[in-house]
C-alpha cells in the first residue's frame, strides 16, 4: 500500500521502495520456513509435515494454526505472482495482490490466538504497531484511491464540456 500510493515518495525514490517491498516479502517468507523448521524441530510441541501444510488438522488450537497456515498460502500466492506479473497482467495481479491483507488478518490471528508467547508485553505491542500500521496505511489507500477517481471524473467532465463548446476565435485569428 505504501508502494501503490507513494507514501514513502517524498523521502525514498519509488524504485528503492519497490524493492524494499520485494525484499521485505521474500523475507517474511523465510522466516515462515524457519518457523515451520522450529516447529517440526520442536520436542514439546511436535508437528509433522502433514500438520503444518494442511489446514485444521492438528489438535493445537486447529482453528488458529489453521488460519494461519491459510495466511502463509496467501502470502506465497501473492509473492509468486509478483514473479509472473507480465504474464497474467496488472489487474490479475492487483487482485491477487489484495489477497496480502487477508493473509496478514490471517497471520495475525494466528499469532495472537495460537502463539505460545502472545502473552507478552512485547509481543502485544509488536501486533498492536503493525495493525496499526496496517490500518493506517488501508485507510490511507483507499482514501488516495477515492480521490484519484474523482480527480479524473473531474477532468473527464471538463475535457468533455471543452468539446461541446463550439470554438471562439479571437479578432486577430480570423
Amino acid at each position: 500500500m505504501a508502494v501503490s500510493t507513494k507514501f514513502f515518495h517524498p523521502v525514498v525514490e519509488g524504485t528503492y521502495s519497490y524493492d524494499f517491498h520485494e525484499f521485505l516479502s521474500l523475507l517474511g517468507i523465510g522466516f515462515v520456513i524457519l518457523h515451520v523448521v522450529v516447529l517440526m524441530l520442536d520436542k514439546y510441541l511436535a508437528f509433522n509435515l502433514l500438520q503444518i501444510l494442511i489446514p485444521f488438522v492438528d489438535t493445537y488450537r486447529p482453528l488458529w494454526v489453521g488460519i494461519g497456515i491459510i495466511g502463509f498460502y496467501l502470502f506465497l500466492l501473492v509473492t509468486v505472482t509478483f514473479y509472473l506479473k507480465r504474464y497474467i497482467g496488472s489487474q490479475a495481479f492487483r487482485s491477487i495482490h489484495m489477497l496480502s491483507l487477508v493473509g496478514y488478518v490471517g497471520a495475525t490471528f494466528h499469532g495472537l490466538f495460537a502463539g505460545t508467547d502472545s502473552a507478552l508485553p512485547v509481543t502485544k505491542l509488536l501486533y498492536i504497531g503493525t495493525s496499526l500500521v496496517v490500518v493506517f496505511l488501508t485507510v490511507y489507500w483507499i482514501v488516495v484511491g477515492i480521490m484519484t477517481k474523482q480527480e479524473k471524473a473531474r477532468a473527464e467532465a471538463l475535457a468533455a464540456r471543452a468539446k461541446r463548446q463550439p470554438q471562439r476565435l479571437r479578432p486577430n485569428q480570423r
